[in-house]
């Protein structure tokens, strides 16, 4: 999952100052000159936050590919995930906005409302095959501002040799869910691990089953919200799960799986490479997260960044900035993308040759055509609403609340 800490006050701060952001339209200080352009363009300023390995070095090259495609070289600029924003409000003042601009997938709607971002439509892209969840993320009022090559959700993983000794089939149903948990909880071993920590990670890890159970964010004072963390405490209450989770973080919560504390866990495919230096016996295998019910449809969250046109006021730039944003949504960018980081296409005609190459990300494939947009309702107002899902988490966790009572609280 991208980065969905995001820091809520630089991006209150965005949305406060879309007449700084027109003002920094006039034009870019780009090689290729400003304004209303005139001439060739031969190099474009990318910025993300891709500044780790093996993501820097994968993204480069489906980068490098794109622009080999449009006859363009690249001023590619990395910064860290934490400081994009900032950086955005800081070139925005100076007029430095770059040509092509990535963000993770819950900002996009904010920064699209400052002013800062051209609809695409503007351009004719086209979305292809990416899910209807998908693009809602990266549309304001109607309009589309960025695209979306890849994404990833949460599964869950299990212990195949556990699960095998116990005599246990994974679950697919809540109940399963409980009831195998409780058989593989042994010793300082526990049937299941995922985070409720007081953070959006809690609340991410929280959300597909609440939207499962058919909760809505809008109200989280619903028996349908009330009844998902219901089966949280419950699990808890079993000791089927540690006290622990609500401080877990992910990352924490793949350690405990990956040294044989937890036989199940809820989890992300970007934790692949901390299993793979884990234990070296450990086998697993992954399937969706439990539905309520057999049959249930599974509603999961997504994360990954979308890549967007700024306001740069330079007409000919940004039309070569918009053919290489739809470069890399094509088939050999995002099956590039998708398997050098373990992630799946936002279109799910491309899920089979990416599942071919890297057979454990089936799970997270399958959901793409379910995923939903965190910001998809409530927009800009999510962040308000996710704290308050994770508050409520962890008062009937931890602070000694009915369900019903800690989600009325946190709504109201």
């Amino acid at each position: 999952m991208s980065r969905i800490s995001r820091s809520r006050a630089l991006l209150a701060t965005a949305a406060a100052v879309p007449l700084v952001l027109v003002a920094a339209c006039g034009g870019t200080d780009g090689t290729d000159g400003g304004g209303d352009g005139g001439g060739e363009v031969t190099e474009l300023h990318v910025v993300d936050y891709h500044n780790n390995e093996p993501n820097k070095s994968v993204w480069q090259g489906v980068l490098d590919g794109c622009a080999t495609e449009v006859g363009v070289s690249l001023n590619r600029e990395t910064v860290p995930g934490g400081d994009l924003i900032a950086k955005v409000l800081q070139m925005s003042s100076s007029r430095t906005l770059p040509d092509v601009l990535m963000l993770d997938n819950p900002d996009v709607q904010q920064i699209a409302e400052s002013g800062a971002l051209a609809p695409l439509s503007d351009f004719g892209l086209d979305p292809g095959g990416i899910t209807e969840g998908v693009l809602s993320a990266s549309t304001y009022e109607g309009e589309l501002y960025a695209l979306q090559p890849v994404t990833n959700t949460i599964a869950l993983f299990y212990n195949t040799q556990m699960l095998e000794e116990a005599g246990i089939e994974p679950p697919s149903t809540w109940d399963e869910l409980e009831s195998a948990a409780a058989a593989l909880t042994e010793g300082d071993r526990y049937g299941l691990a995922l985070s409720a920590i007081n953070t959006y990670e809690g609340t991410w890890q929280f959300l597909p089953f609440m939207w499962s159970n058919g909760g809505d964010e809008s109200d989280i004072a619903t028996p349908e919200v009330a009844g998902a963390l219901q089966l949280w405490k419950d699990l808890l209450d079993a000791g089927s799960m540690s006290q622990s989770v609500v401080t877990w973080s992910q990352g924490d919560v793949a350690d405990q799986f990956g040294s044989g504390n937890a036989a199940m866990m809820v989890n992300g495919p970007w934790n692949f490479g901390t299993l793979a230096e884990a234990d070296a016996d450990l086998e697993y295998d992954i399937v969706p997260i439990p539905a309520p019910t057999s049959g249930d449809t599974i509603i999961s969250p997504f994360g990954g960044e979308a890549w967007a046109v700024p306001q740069t006021g330079d007409a000919d730039r940004m039309a070569v900035a918009a053919e290489f944003v739809q470069c890399l949504v094509g088939e050999q960018a995002v099956v590039d993308a998708a398997v050098g980081t373990n992630t799946v296409p936002t279109d799910p005609s491309l899920a089979d040759t990416v599942v071919e190459q890297v057979p454990n990300l089936a799970s997270f494939a399958a959901q793409v055509p379910d995923l939903r947009a965190r910001t998809g309702e409530l927009g800009p107002e999510w962040p308000t609403q996710a704290t308050a899902i994770y508050e409520a988490v962890q008062n009937a966790l931890v602070g000694g609340m009915s369900p019903e009572d800690a989600l009325a609280q946190a709504q109201g």
